[in-house]
């Protein structure tokens, strides 16, 4: 699993920051996450394979989280896409998307899926046998949701040596039978245990990414244990009356939650434009919780 930080910013697009989306791939699936203006400048730069992306997951209808998203769907006419894109998004977003497009004049040469989710509850919304992609209730002034990505236990590896010890290499299908979990029967009656034939895989990954929203300890029910947790961090504790207000974070509120919820590293992002650097935001969070990073633009986690 991977993922990579297009946008942190909130509110503007100050100090160098942009707004926000990100891009996460998990085996041969690509979503883009949020969809911010000014999404697709940094695609190029990042030089990220976007136009791979099947399913794209819009957490809310606030501007810098998908004003890009027109320019994105256009663009893909003229590169003469013709996959079908699936949008999972609150209530809202085809009347903004399909209104733009019959005003613009835009004739789209591939289909869009409006999938609306509700957002009131923790639910799977999206599944192939590599991932599952789960709705995460977030606290926020308009209808919000988080996305929480979990990878699928994938298939035991099979040792190597096994294979030659007991001469089944060109035996394909008894190869897949043993890398899903069953023994090895061999021709004199004797049974080998699956585990002494296989070793174990690569343990799955999962994401969470959260934002907008208040400081909800349910949050960290939903995300308990995940790898990452990108938690927005809008605020610095000076201004938590602010935040309170706007239905945003403190990174210390942020931090509280991934050491509530035992994520193995959060990291933080969405940082008001009044903030001309994050170093007061990263102090406060680790404060908390240790193993938080700043969710800088072009940076890649990989699990």
């Amino acid at each position: 699993m991977k993922v990579t930080v297009l946008g942190n910013a909130a509110g503007g697009p100050f100090h160098g920051r942009h707004y926000t989306a990100q891009f996460v791939q998990v085996a041969q699936h690509y979503f883009l996450v949020d969809c911010g203006e000014g999404t697709q400048m940094q695609v190029y730069k990042f030089r990220i394979k976007v136009d791979r992306c099947r399913q794209i997951f819009i957490s809310h209808l606030h501007g810098d989280h998908v004003f890009g998203l027109i320019g994105l769907i256009t663009n893909w006419c003229l590169k003469k896409r013709s996959e079908k894109l699936q949008i999972f998004s609150p209530r809202g977003l085809e009347e903004m998307i399909e209104t733009t497009i019959r005003v613009c004049g835009v004739r789209l040469c591939y289909p869009i899926e409006y999938v609306v989710v509700d957002a009131s509850k923790s639910a799977m919304v999206f599944e192939t046998p590599e991932v599952e992609v789960w709705t995460i209730p977030l606290n926020h002034r308009t209808t919000t949701t988080g996305w929480l990505f979990r990878e699928k236990p994938k298939e035991r590896n099979i040792n190597p040596e096994i294979l030659e010890t007991y001469s089944i290499q060109q035996d394909f299908e008894q190869i897949r039978a043993i890398k899903a979990g069953e023994d090895l029967r061999l021709p004199d009656g004797r049974i080998i245990p699956n585990h002494e034939l296989t070793l174990d895989p690569r343990p799955p990954g999962s994401y969470a990414f959260c934002s907008d929203t208040a400081p909800d300890e349910s949050v960290a029910k939903v995300v308990a244990g995940v790898d990452l947790l990108y938690h927005e961090a809008t605020f610095t504790d000076e201004h938590i009356e602010e935040a309170a207000i706007a239905f945003h974070s403190t990174a210390k509120q942020a931090a509280e939650i991934a050491r509530k919820a035992g994520v193995k590293k959060m990291i933080i992002g969405h940082i008001s434009g009044r903030y001309a650097d994050e170093e007061q935001h990263l102090t406060e969070a680790k404060s908390i919780f240790e193993n938080t990073e700043i969710a800088s633009e072009g940076v890649t986690w990989e699990f």
